[in-house]
């Protein structure tokens, strides 16, 4: 199975573009937080047919008008602050911010944590578990937009600059 994975969107509509068409063929989509505007859901539904699985970020202000522009696409589920998803016997951890997930990371619980917020892509591995922070759609920060595909079957992570 390949995870699609995107962060900190932060309404760049050009980038997000790019993304999910860097992500083509991805079986699932896994978005980190920091969407911001309610067009982003829309973008993302339309933009991405499989599985979307989508926690809210520090910037995610209008949670209402998110969760109304996501009751329009099947496929998007939101989990709030934090999902605990089984991915086809994967056990993956989602969240916004990289200090909940380090804990995560060392509990050996899941086979795969996914997290944003500083806009750093980073890749870390203990074991069998990966922690994937897929850096920024943005591209504002630290000069680098980028997004990410974990392989189950792998292991491998793939980062993708866009």
């Amino acid at each position: 199975m390949r995870i699609a994975i995107v962060s900190d969107i932060h309404d760049h509509i050009s980038r997000l573009a790019t993304a999910l068409e860097r992500v083509r063929g991805a079986d699932t989509l896994i978005c980190c937080g920091d969407l911001c505007s309610p067009f982003i859901m829309r973008q993302l539904g339309e933009g991405f047919a499989g599985p979307i699985h989508i926690v809210f970020g520090n910037n995610d202000g209008d949670l209402f008008r998110l969760t109304v522009a996501a009751a329009n696409f099947a496929q998007i589920t939101l989990h709030g602050a934090f999902a605990d998803l089984d991915l086809n016997g994967l056990r993956v951890a989602v969240t916004h911010y990289p200090e909940i997930a380090m804990p995560l990371l060392e509990s050996g619980r899941y086979g795969l944590i996914c997290c944003g917020h500083n806009h750093q892509y980073s890749v870390v591995q203990r074991g069998a578990v990966t922690l994937v922070n897929p850096g920024e759609v943005m591209g504002e920060l630290y000069g680098a937009a980028t997004c990410a595909v974990y392989d189950s079957n792998t292991g491998d992570v793939t980062r993708y600059d866009l």
